[in-house]
């Protein structure tokens, strides 16, 4: 292997990207019953894929003839270069694009045991059987129609690339207007709360079954405003001059608010949507419910 050129090297990073493409979006597609376009691009590639084989490939060389160390190298090898991923993308992304906190001994959901195992006999698989295949095929095609093919492919794989990862970013601040609009409207919430036990209207304070279910706060903070306005119009001077300007500074804060969470769920950007769409199983720690929100209304907007 060490006798690859790094056009060969190349190829063979985009060839176990589509290849990883097929399997992950096969399996998803079957288990989810429709067909999941699996992956962070949009095209057939899956770089985690791509970088887990040739990674494979270069920690075994050292241990060609011997299996066990083989093995080995492809658990530790592989179980780094998915915590490192899983870490980095979770802190660019805010987002986690695979989870293993259902799975024993695992890792904050990156990496797990079971995981580790399944790497180190596809590390065997990968250099005793299907890479030997994958280099057969590779050295019977024309050296330049392999290079033709590589730069194509590059140029196409950069492109999708950068645009997922901005859609990525886009997505990352989509989920955090979400979650800021959620936090403002619970301080509006307590706020109007505090004010109306000072009127001395008890009846007024209801807490919600669940709080941080942002349609129920807003439901709620309607109905507050609502029945303030519709004090003021029966008694005038149920709140003191400087509590009404306050009440209306609130209700200007609350528009403000849910304008802004309205327009933050209508991604109408194809790549946002994709990249959704292609992790159903993704999760964050600090934004899940805006994520949830996000992938139901996506859903609904499929159907």
């Amino acid at each position: 292997m060490l006798h690859y050129t790094a056009v060969q090297w190349l190829f063979f990073f985009y060839f176990y990207c589509f290849f990883g493409w097929i399997f992950e979006s096969a399996f998803v597609s079957l288990k989810s019953r429709h067909f999941v376009n699996r992956g962070f691009m949009r095209g057939p590639f899956l770089p985690i894929y791509g970088s887990g084989a040739i990674m494979m490939l270069v920690v075994s060389m050292p241990f060609q003839d011997n299996i066990f160390l083989t093995y080995l190298a492809g658990c530790i090898g592989a179980t780094a270069l998915e915590l490192v991923t899983g870490v980095t993308m979770e802190a660019l992304f805010k987002v986690r694009y695979w989870d293993y906190s259902n799975q024993k001994f695992n890792y904050k959901g990156h990496i797990c045991l079971s995981s580790t195992v399944a790497w180190g006999f596809l590390t065997i698989f990968m250099t005793e059987y299907l890479h030997r295949l994958v280099e057969r095929i590779v050295f019977a095609i024309p050296a330049d129609l392999v290079n033709i093919l590589t730069v194509v492919i590059s140029v196409c794989i950069v492109s999708d690339f950068t645009l997922s990862f901005k859609a990525a970013l886009d997505l990352r601040d989509v989920l955090m207007g979400l979650e800021r609009a959620r936090e403002e409207m619970e301080r509006i919430q307590k706020r109007l709360d505090v004010l109306i036990a000072v009127a001395n209207d008890e009846r007024e304070l209801r807490k919600l079954e669940r709080e941080n279910y942002v349609e129920d706060l807003m439901g709620s903070l309607e109905e507050r405003f609502g029945r303030i306005k519709e004090r003021l119009s029966v008694d005038p001077g149920a709140f003191m001059e400087d509590v009404r300007e306050e009440l209306a500074e609130l209700r200007g804060k609350y528009l403000v608010e849910k304008e802004q969470r309205m327009r933050s769920r209508r991604i109408k950007d194809f790549w946002q949507r994709n990249l959704i769409r292609g992790n159903p199983g993704m999760k964050s720690s600090r934004f899940g419910e805006a994520l949830e929100e996000l992938k139901k209304m996506v859903d609904e907007r499929r159907k």
